[in-house]
Formats: C-alpha cells, sequence, structure tokens
C-alpha cells in the first residue's frame, strides 16, 4: 500500500501523475461551480440527462478525428433543447421527457461505438482514466475551466436571479432561456472535460456531490460556489490517491472521495 508520504514523492517524480494531479484539480473545481447551479435550480436529472446524452456527440467526434468538445456540445444542445420541447408540446412533464431523451441518446451512443469497433476504448469513456491524460487533455480541460469562470463571473447576477427567483427574473425582462440554455452548453463542456477523469456514467457525482454538500453547510451563494469548488478539488485529489494507492479505475475512487465528505 502506498503511503501519503510515498504518493506524493512519486508526484515529484512522474510526469503523468502531476498531470492527472492538474486535471483532478480543474475538473473537480469546474465540476463544484457549475454543480452548485444545477443544485439551485433543481435540475439534477438534467445534469444526468446531459452526461449520457453527449455519448453519440463522443462516438461520432472519435470516428470523424475531430475534438470531442465540438461532437458532445452539439449532442448536448440538441439533447436540452429536445427536452424543452417535449415538455413544453406535450403532456409529458420535464423529469420523464428527460428520462425518454437521455435513454434514447444514450443507446443511440453505444450503437455508435459498435460501429466504431476498436477505435473507441469504451471503458475509458464509462469510467474515465486520469492517469492516461495527456498534455491535450489538460489545454482543453484548461480552457473549458476558464469559460466556466469567465461564464459565472460575468453572469452572475442573471445566474442567481434566475436560480433563485426564474419568475421575477422573466418579469424584470431577462432572458431566462437563453440564460438556461447558456448553462447547458458550459454544462456539456463540463461534462466532456470530465470524460477522461470520471467517464460519463459517474460525471454527474463529480456535478451534484460537492454541490449538494455546501448547500448543506452555508446558504449564501458566494460561499456555496467556493466550498463546491474546494469540495471538488479536494476529493478529486483524495480519489486520484486512491486511484494510483489501490489501482483502482479513475472515476469510482473519485466518487467514492465525494460520497466520504458528504
Amino acid at each position: 500500500m502506498t503511503t501519503i508520504t510515498e504518493f506524493i514523492t512519486a508526484l515529484g517524480r512522474y510526469g503523468f501523475l502531476q498531470s492527472a494531479l492538474l486535471a483532478a484539480i480543474m475538473v473537480g473545481i469546474m465540476s463544484g461551480i457549475i454543480g452548485a447551479f444545477i443544485i439551485l435550480r433543481g435540475m439534477s436529472l438534467m445534469g444526468d440527462a446531459i452526461s449520457h446524452a453527449v455519448l453519440p456527440g463522443v462516438a461520432i467526434a472519435y470516428m470523424l478525428g475531430i475534438n470531442l468538445l465540438i461532437g458532445a456540445s452539439v449532442f448536448g444542445i440538441i439533447a436540452a433543447l429536445l427536452i424543452g420541447f417535449v415538455s413544453t408540446h406535450s403532456k409529458l412533464k420535464t423529469d420523464t421527457s428527460i428520462g425518454i431523451v437521455f435513454s434514447a441518446f444514450y443507446a443511440l451512443g453505444f450503437i455508435l461505438i459498435a460501429a466504431a469497433g476498436s477505435a473507441v476504448n469504451l471503458n475509458h469513456i464509462l469510467f474515465g482514466n486520469i492517469l492516461a491524460v495527456s498534455d491535450g487533455d489538460i489545454m482543453t480541460t484548461a480552457i473549458v475551466l476558464g469559460i466556466v469562470l469567465l461564464f459565472v463571473v460575468t453572469f452572475y447576477k442573471e445566474l442567481q436571479i434566475t436560480s433563485f427567483d426564474p419568475v421575477f427574473a422573466q418579469t424584470y425582462g431577462l432572458k431566462v432561456q437563453i440564460i438556461h440554455y447558456s448553462l447547458m452548453l458550459v454544462l456539456t463542456l463540463v461534462t466532456v472535460s470530465a470524460l477522461q477523469t470520471v467517464g460519463i456514467i459517474l460525471v454527474v457525482a463529480m456535478l451534484i456531490t460537492p454541490a449538494a454538500t455546501a448547500f448543506l453547510w452555508t446558504n449564501r451563494l458566494p460561499v456555496m460556489l467556493g466550498l463546491s469548488a474546494a469540495i471538488g478539488a479536494v476529493s478529486a485529489t483524495v480519489g486520484l490517491y486512491l486511484s494510483y494507492t489501490f489501482n483502482w479505475a479513475s472515476g469510482p475512487a473519485i466518487v467514492l472521495a465525494d460520497e466520504e465528505v458528504l
């Protein structure tokens, strides 16, 4: 069993472990921040839906040899729009619409992955493999983290008002739907960035658990955002230690660390 001292020594010696730690911390921070707004809006199921709905986009991006963010973002936005359309133009409630859409997209993703053959490593997509993170993954994650921070800082007041009182926000003249779908786009980017870390199946835990923990500890939004980001970063670091020490899959190890904090 690797002690903490040995783990720290390994961090100073192995570049792949340094990259994994950097990626884990960035994903933990961005997931915590976006997850806070998902929790406040009562959209936990939507986070789960988006994380599953991007699978076809990921598979198509692999097959076409393009950036994963492009394919996943397109399908994430399509899923969000389709869920809104179904719930608005039918008798089905939003949760039912979410279940139908994300199940269909998830099934399509598996079909496309099977069609891609050995070009796609299904285990890495579903459960993550942070110890194999590349320099390109680090750069992509850093860019998405920058987008998340810029989005939240720029539209903080709008996000705050629409999260706590969407009716007042609409009466006040805010474009509630535009803010909603912008948040869905950023959520999609975060989801794709977390693929290498925790995988599609477990990314919802990174989005929800740190934010839910922070929600229980404070009733102030700025504090909640800071706590959620901090919990996400610490949990990701602990999960990386567990993954390296016990040779566990990185995704389940990070999620277990998240759950222990809660």
